[in-house]
């Protein structure tokens, strides 16, 4: 198992994330696309992020992988994301969540040989993972599960 903690990613802006930053809060990874039917669930996310943000860090995925429904370049997303749904919860540089260049982050978010927890794979856009305060993956939903479903608000309430 490796720590979760001990992956980089950067920012949207290019800007290193330092995930030892969010020990002590849960972290809901959700990979994200601007032209996806899911993609209203940016104002579940973001209403979730103010409701819970003393315990909970919502991160926010661009990912191309999925009917190419994420085509935009960082400034493209930045700007879709302020403008049509007031986020304000962190959003990572784009990256590849499955295949030959899977980003390490989703490497151990969906292998249980590094989570320790279970094995996944991402069926499409806006798969969550929540992370628990200690670094340890407590559960993935799928698409249709809703950012605010008591699924996930169980967890961090």
């Amino acid at each position: 198992m490796t720590n979760i903690y001990d992956i980089k990613i950067d920012s949207l802006q290019g800007k290193p994330i330092n995930l030892r930053d969010f020990k002590n809060k849960h972290i809901l990874f959700v990979n994200v696309a601007s032209k996806c039917g899911f993609t209203p669930q940016y104002k579940d996310l973001e209403k979730l992020h103010q409701q819970y943000k003393e315990n909970l860090v919502v991160v926010g995925v661009p990912c191309n992988q999925f009917g190419s429904q994420e085509p935009g370049n960082a400034n493209e997303i930045e700007e879709f994301c302020e403008v049509n749904y007031g986020v304000t919860f962190l959003i990572t540089e784009k990256i590849d969540v499955k295949g030959a260049n899977q980003h390490p982050l989703y490497t151990w978010l969906t292998s249980k040989d590094f989570n320790g927890k279970k094995s996944s794979s991402i069926k499409w856009n806006f798969q969550k993972y929540l992370v628990s305060p200690e670094g340890k993956l407590i559960d993935y939903y799928f698409s249709i599960t809703k950012p605010t479903s008591s699924k996930i608000t169980k967890h961090i309430s």
